[in-house]
């Protein structure tokens, strides 16, 4: 196992320090998707309906050039899988009442449920992992992640808040 917890001068990094953070990266990507990938294979879905269910839901209302915005994906591709979800009834559309032209997204109780259980085992990993790593690592991670994330996309991130009991 890979000793995380060495100290580190972030002023000077050595190539095989980033080369470990790119791996660990692609690990925890694979891990991550992993049992998601499984849920929605039973479904007939895939990754790119994932992503769509999973910012609809946390986006009531987002209209479509939002949503294309944050997946960063061409219209051709968003407007496959969006319609297939639309078909199957796990996206809903509307027609925006301030602009008819624009078409808001919203889950159906059935893209609601799905989301819920893909979003569950994801939510699981990270509970476990940031109840090894301690608050201290969890900033830390939120940091260096921010850091990864495109700057004029920092922003669309919602910031964490403190609201009832935690799930850790």
């Amino acid at each position: 196992m890979v000793d995380l917890k060495s100290t580190i001068n972030p002023l000077f990094l050595r190539e095989e320090d980033l080369r470990q953070g790119i791996e660990l990266l692609f690990y925890a990507y694979r891990d991550f998707t992993g049992e998601p990938d499984t849920i929605l294979e039973q479904h007939g879905l895939g990754r790119a309906h994932h992503r769509v269910i999973y910012f609809v839901g946390r986006n009531p209302g987002i209209s479509v050039s939002e949503l294309l915005e944050i997946l960063r994906i061409t219209k051709q591709s968003l407007s496959r899988v969006l319609g297939h979800l639309v078909e199957e009834d796990y996206v809903t559309q509307r027609a925006d009442p301030k602009d008819r032209r624009r078409k808001q997204l919203t889950l159906s109780d059935k893209g609601k449920a799905l989301e819920r259980e893909l979003t569950s085992v994801q939510m699981d990993r990270f509970a476990r992992a940031y109840r090894e790593a301690g608050a201290e690592a969890v900033e830390g991670f939120r940091r260096v992640l921010t850091g990864i994330v495109n700057p004029d996309d920092r922003a669309r991130v919602r910031p964490a808040t403190v609201r009832g009991p935690s799930r850790l």
